[in-house]
């Protein structure tokens, strides 16, 4: 991943212009990519991504670590290049992110902006050689909001099974519900919180700047980035049996006390020594038997002269130029506004939908409704005259999903402790004629409920959640909107009913609460 740190000859004269056309073109840079540079510091203040300042400081210290393995010769343009080529693909990226107003692309767009850079001050000849140290700036983005859901709700999955399964090996009696580890007198909810996102990131990261610094076979340094993954969610589940166990033997006033003081660096501590313990094993598989030590490059000598080789006068111009021209255009240029939404609150939804009348109408719990981050949610229960079988009518919507969007129940359902026994799409018949969305069979122990959900960009309803993004860039690019909603019908399937029986009155409710949604979810 790196290659040892030789004596090659790096003096040079210091080029002051390169330096001060380096400077313009990263101040002209800064105001290009704000939107993302927004975006990332919006995220830093989120626990799981707490870490995300240090990574652009240690990204900047390895790259001039490695400088040093780069000899300092003359590179000719066509050596260049691929650097503007990257220059180019990065500033398309980060103008598209501008106009759909989604700043994660933008972010993206200055990792790029990074590489691009060095390849053009110092050619693909040498250049192309700077990636780990461009790569390692992936470990400060947030992830997606849908794929943060996603494993996060599936790590929770993970640390629940596995603290119950160190629980059952210390024989505390315990039963697992979902993400409810029930231990009799007290259930401990394995949260959002608990997932060990917040230790997982900062841990993956350490492990890549390990295997940089690491001087060994390539499958060490690989074995060293795949383990830190399983050693983050094993070391969360140890955390989830300890609270348990503390629980079990010393009661439930101990158990805040322990909870907080395993959180955060505990964790962090004790998986980063795991890992240079790991590091000490692999070390016994060579013929050498190096100390740990000497198997790390840790050289940091010459440091500022590497610093003053980044600057290329000739190089630097072009880069600074276009960076400058760019900042000054996004200055002036307004920001696109979209016009006002108008639709129907959800609290003016009828409490009576054709022959069904509303049973209850409620509030998420506030954890929940903190994940959901809703602009606008309903919950109500509505009951046919002729029937005591209920539909629960959930709907959700956003103003711009670009912060945060529609969550999918095959994330959400699994949390509950309910399995998903069968998933496919049908077309179900609306107000206006059929339209296909996700029918979905989940199961209990021996409860049953048929599920319908779909996805609603702006009247374009859809099964998918990819065809729900693409129509939603689709959108911001047109008319800068980026509302929409998730529509989700739950019906039990009662003792004697078959699922025929079930579907029909999620049909005839559908059909009759189409139209009143359709006031609620705005369309183009």
């Amino acid at each position: 991943m790196n290659a040892p740190a030789s004596a090659i000859d790096v003096r040079q004269p210091v080029r002051l212009a390169g330096l001060f056309w380096l400077a313009c073109a990263t101040a002209g840079a800064a105001v290009f990519f704000l939107p993302g540079i927004d975006s990332l510091v919006e995220a830093w203040v989120q626990p799981e991504y707490s870490h995300g300042p240090l990574i652009p400081i240690v990204s900047a210290f390895l790259l001039l670590r490695q400088l040093k393995t780069v000899p300092a010769a003359p590179v000719g343009w066509t050596d260049r290049l691929p650097g503007l080529a990257l220059l180019v693909v990065a500033l398309l990226l980060a103008v598209f992110g501008r106009v759909i107003q989604i700043s994660d692309f933008v972010a993206y767009a200055m990792i790029l902006w990074v590489g691009a850079m060095l390849l053009i001050g110092f050619g693909w000849s040498r250049g192309h050689a700077l990636w780990p140290p461009v790569f390692h700036l992936v470990y400060m983005l947030p992830l997606p909001g849908a794929l943060y859901y996603g494993v996060s709700t599936w790590l929770q999955g993970v640390s629940s099974e596995l603290g119950v399964f160190f629980l059952r090996l210390m024989d505390v009696p315990v039963y697992l519900d979902g993400n409810i580890i029930d231990l009799g007198v007290y259930k401990l909810e394995v949260a959002e919180a608990c997932s060990g996102l917040r230790y997982l990131f900062p841990i993956l990261s350490f492990s890549y700047i390990f295997a940089v610094l690491y001087r060994g076979p390539i499958w060490h340094k690989a074995v060293l980035l795949i383990a830190a993954a399983p050693l983050s969610v094993l070391m969360n589940s140890v955390r989830i049996a300890i609270a348990g166990v503390v629980v079990d033997r010393y009661g439930l006033a101990h158990v805040e006390g322990i909870t907080h003081f395993l959180e955060g660096w505990v964790i962090f501590v004790t998986c980063v020594a795991l890992l240079f313990g790991l590091a000490r094993v692999l070390l016994f598989f060579r013929s050498d038997r190096p100390r740990l030590v000497d198997a790390l490059d840790l050289e940091t000598d010459g440091i500022w002269t590497q610093f003053l080789r980044l600057g290329r006068a000739p190089a630097m111009v072009l880069p600074a130029v276009v960076m400058l021209a760019l900042a000054a255009s996004v200055t002036v240029l307004p920001e696109r506004v979209p016009a006002p939404i108008a639709r129907d609150s959800f609290a003016t939804f009828p409490r009576g939908l054709g022959a069904w009348r509303m049973q209850s109408d409620s509030r998420l719990d506030p954890g929940i409704e903190r994940v959901l981050r809703a602009d606008d949610y309903m919950v109500r229960l509505y009951e046919a005259p002729a029937s005591d079988a209920w539909v629960e009518l959930f709907a959700a919507w956003y103003v711009d999903q670009s912060r945060g969007g529609t969550h999918s129940p095959e994330v959400c359902l699994p949390a509950g402790g309910w399995e998903i026994a069968s998933l496919r799409q049908i077309d179900a018949p609306g107000a206006d004629g059929m339209f296909t969305l996700n029918r979905a069979l989940i199961q209990k122990g021996l409860e049953r409920m048929l599920v319908y959900y779909w996805y609603d960009q702006q009247g374009l309803r859809t099964a998918s959640s990819f065809r729900s993004r693409f129509i939603l860039t689709l959108a911001k690019l047109k008319t800068g909107r980026s509302d929409g909603a998730l529509v989700r019908l739950t019906t039990p399937i009662r003792v004697g009913e078959t699922e025929a029986d079930a579907e029909a009155r999620l049909q005839a409710l559908l059909k009759s609460a189409d139209g009143p949604l359709a006031q609620a979810l705005p369309g183009e």
